[in-house]
């Protein structure tokens, strides 16, 4: 039994690595196409996503918006779960329940819903509809984090620290805020990696007038497959690593998991 299960686990890491690999193969192909085994070995891909300007501007516009978007969602989020911790509001619970519901909806649904509302108003096409779009619906993400974090918080420390002539200002600056940041942090790289990588919500709100990345791939995939793509398939990948080893490493990764302490 043990042989047979290192024969699954192997299968399944193949499964999983595979498409990983030959997305990474293709990126450093000599030639001017997608090709697996690679036709030579080149950087000059990579070197393309910042020295070609079509793809450097997808590449800012993706960087910014995520930025925007995941910082406006942990500014939105970060008040209404302090107020639902600190006083138990039934309004506050339900301003939780609608700041979440955004996310279980399928992305189409609400892509459409962002659509006819610009629409409606006259701002279609905006730069700023993407980030306010991200931003309400990853809403969930910072919610769910920073409320966990909340929970961490011994309330007796916040008591006593009153007690003692504390301001709520300073108690939340000095007591809470510590042990909250790190489940803000976590919230913001979520909603950062998510933002940078979505399509269908960033497509309709703005049509092609902002090109992010993944528009752009789609849009040169009309064209030609070009290796260029490759590359940047692999550098959302390290992103995505770099982001989430961050969260390991500076937030309590197993609660956020759901692990109990």
């Amino acid at each position: 039994m043990t042989f047979l299960r290192r024969i699954y686990l192997a299968l399944f890491a193949v499964y999983l690595l595979g498409p990983i690999f030959v997305i990474a193969a293709v990126s450093f192909n000599a030639k001017k196409f997608l090709a697996f085994p690679p036709r030579g070995f080149s950087f000059r891909w990579y070197v393309e996503i910042f020295a070609a300007e079509e793809w450097l501007t997808s590449l800012t516009a993706s960087l910014t918006i995520a930025l925007s978007s995941a910082t406006l969602s942990v500014v939105i989020a970060l008040p209404i779960a302090y107020v639902v911790w600190s006083r138990n509001l039934r309004y506050a619970k339900a301003l939780l329940s609608l700041g979440i519901a955004p996310f279980i909806l399928p992305p189409v649904i609400m892509a459409l819903a962002f659509l006819l509302m610009f629409s409606s108003i006259g701002m279609y096409g905006w730069a700023i509809n993407v980030v306010i779009a991200h931003a309400v619906f990853l809403l969930a993400l910072p919610l769910v984090t920073i409320s966990l974090g909340l929970e961490s918080v011994d309330k007796e420390l916040v008591e006593a620290s009153r007690t003692m002539g504390a301001t709520g200002w300073t108690v939340f600056k000095t007591v809470i805020f510590p042990i909250a940041a790190p489940f803000a942090f976590a919230g913001f790289a979520f909603c950062f990696v998510i933002s940078l990588n979505e399509y269908i919500i960033a497509l309709m709100t703005v049509g092609f007038t902002v090109e992010t990345l993944p528009i752009k791939i789609f849009n040169a995939l009309r064209y030609g497959y070009s290796p260029v793509i490759a590359s940047i398939a692999v550098m959302f990948l390290v992103i995505n690593v770099i982001v989430f080893s961050l969260i390991a490493k500076f937030s309590n990764l197993p609660r956020i998991l759901g692990a109990q302490e």
